[in-house]
C-alpha cells in the first residue's frame, strides 16, 4: 500500500513552513530529508510513533476578490486535496480568525479527506483562548501550537495519525518487486510498461505531460511478481511552474522512495542531459537499486562504434552510477525489451544480498592489509570489525577508533572493495562508522 500523504495547507504567512521544518529538523517526525525537484524541501520523509509518512509544505492559498485569484486558489487547494491522505489546515492564532480561512475552510470542509484544524502561533496560555473562535470553520476541535517553540506538537501529530488506517501499513505487495520508470517527459516510459505488458494500460502520447499521476500495474512472469510504476516526467526547474506539475514531481519522488529498482529512461536521440542526472541522483542517494535504459535506439544512425560511444558518454555523465547496468532498447519496436525485467531481477537480488560476517571481515581486512587508512590529525583509522546490519540497501557498520580519523577518500576506497570482493552490481550501498563506544 502507499504511504499516507499529509498535507500542510492555508493561507501565506500563518506558519507552514516553520511547522514543516521544525518537524522535518526534530527525532520526533524525521528520518530522512528528500530532495525536492528544486533542491528546497517540498517534502519529507517522517514517522510518528509507528506510522511512516510523507510530508508536504504546500503553497499559501491567499483568497481575494478577483475572479481569476479565486480560481487558481481554488484549483490549488483541490489538488492537495486529492494528493493527502491527511489534510493539516493552520491557522494563525496571533490574527484570529478571517473571511480567507472561512474559503479555505469551505473547500476542505466539502472533501471526504480528513482535516486536522491546527492553530499556530499560541505561545502561551494567554493566547489559547484565542483559538476557540476557530470551531466556527466547523472543521472540528482546534489545536493550539506554537511551532516556532514546538509546543503541542505531540498532540497534533498524535491527532494526524489516528486518522490512518492500520491497512494502509500492510505492505501487502512485499512478495512484489517495486519498478519505478523515471526520466524526462515523452522519453516513452508509458510505451515501454504498455510494451512489458502486452497491452495498453497506460496512455501513451506525443505531448510531454500526458502522465500526471504515478501509475502501478502488477505483472507476474516466471521470473516473479513485479509492480511497475509510471511516473510522471521530471522537468527542469524553470518548466516547473504550474501546481499540478509541482505536485506531479512529489509523487514522482515518492514513487522513487517506494520503490525496489528505479530505471532511468534515456532517449537516445537527446543523449544524456542535466535533467537525466538529477532525476536519478535521488535514487542514488537513496541507495535504490539502480539501472539505465536508453530508449528510441531505433531511431539512431549507428556503426560499429555508435554504442561504445553512447556508453562513454553514460560513464562521464554519470560517473556516480558506475555500478549500474544498462540496456539500449525500442520500447516501439520491442527491441531488447524482454532483457528488462531479468536485469531488473538481478539489480534486486543485489539490493537484497546479506554477507556473512566473518567473509565481510576477511574481504575488509585484505583491503586495509593492501592500502592502510591515511594519518588524519596526526591519528590514523582503524577498523575493529564490521557487520551487516541491512539489506534494501546493504548497509555496513564499521566499529573504529574515531570517526574523525575517517578520510572521504578512504571511505570510498572501502566501498569500491566491498565492491569488488561481492556482486553488488545495479544496487547503491550504504557505509556507516561507528566508534566503538557508541
Amino acid at each position: 500500500m502507499a504511504k499516507p500523504v499529509v498535507a500542510i495547507v492555508g493561507r501565506p504567512n500563518v506558519g507552514k513552513s516553520t511547522l514543516f521544518n521544525k518537524l522535518a529538523g526534530k527525532r520526533i517526525s524525521i528520518v530522512e530529508d528528500t530532495p525536492g525537484v528544486t533542491r528546497d524541501r517540498i517534502y519529507a520523509e517522517a514517522e510518528w510513533l509507528r506510522y511512516n509518512f510523507t510530508m508536504i509544505d504546500t503553497g499559501g492559498i491567499e483568497p481575494q476578490n478577483d475572479d481569476i485569484i479565486i480560481a487558481q486558489m481554488r484549483r490549488q487547494a483541490q489538488i492537495a486535496i486529492e494528493t493527502a491522505t491527511v489534510i493539516v489546515f493552520i491557522v494563525d492564532g496571533k490574527e484570529g480568525l478571517t473571511p480567507a480561512d472561512h474559503e479555505v475552510a469551505h473547500m476542505l470542509r466539502t472533501s471526504k479527506k480528513p482535516v486536522v484544524l491546527v492553530v499556530n502561533k499560541v505561545d502561551s496560555l494567554k493566547d489559547e483562548n484565542n483559538a476557540f473562535e476557530f470551531y466556527n470553520l466547523g472543521i472540528g476541535d482546534p489545536i493550539t501550537i506554537s511551532a516556532t517553540q514546538g509546543l503541542g506538537l505531540g498532540d497534533m501529530l498524535d491527532t494526524i495519525v489516528e486518522h490512518f488506517k492500520d491497512s494502509d501499513y500492510q505492505e501487502n505487495d512485499d512478495e512484489y518487486i517495486r519498478i519505478a520508470m523515471v526520466g524526462k517527459p515523452n522519453v516513452g516510459k508509458s510505451s515501454l510498461i504498455n510494451k512489458l505488458l502486452g497491452e495498453d494500460r497506460v496512455i501513451v502520447s506525443d505531448i510531454p505531460g500526458t502522465t500526471r499521476d504515478s501509475i502501478d500495474s502488477h505483472l507476474e512472469t516466471e521470473l516473479g511478481k513485479f509492480i511497475l510504476v509510471d511516473t510522471a516526467g521530471l522537468r527542469r526547474k524553470s518548466k516547473v511552474k504550474k501546481e499540478i506539475e509541482r505536485y506531479s514531481v512529489i509523487r514522482t519522488l515518492t514513487s522513487i522512495e517506494r520503490s525496489d529498482v528505479c530505471i532511468l529512461m534515456i532517449d537516445a536521440q537527446d543523449g544524456v542531459t542535466d535533467q537525466d542526472e538529477k532525476i536519478i541522483g535521488y535514487a542514488h542517494e537513496l541507495n535504490k537499486a539502480v539501472m539505465i535504459v536508453v530508449n528510441k535506439w531505433d531511431l539512431i544512425e549507428k556503426d560499429d562504434k555508435t554504442m561504445e560511444k553512447f556508453k562513454k558518454e553514460i560513464a562521464i555523465k554519470l560517473s556516480f552510477l558506475s555500478y549500474a547496468p544498462y540496456l539500449f532498447i525500442s520500447a516501439l519496436t520491442g527491441q531488447r525489451t524482454h532483457k528488462i525485467l531479468a536485469m531488473a531481477k538481478d539489480c534486486y537480488n543485489n539490493y537484497s544480498r546479506r554477507i556473512t560476517t566473518g567473509l565481510l571481515n576477511e574481504v575488509v581486512n585484505r583491503a586495509i592489509l593492501m592500502k592502510e587508512p591515511p594519518v588524519v590529525a596526526l591519528k590514523r583509522l582503524k577498523v575493529y570489525y564490521v557487520t551487516q546490519t541491512g539489506v534494501k540497501p546493504p548497509t555496513f557498520v564499521f566499529f573504529v577508533n574515531s570517526k574523525t580519523t575517517l578520510h572521504f577518500s578512504y571511505e570510498r576506497y572501502l566501498m569500491n572493495q566491498l565492491r569488488a570482493g561481492f556482486n553488488f552490481e545495479g544496487t547503491g550501498i550504504k557505509l556507516e562508522f561507528r566508534e566503538k563506544k557508541e
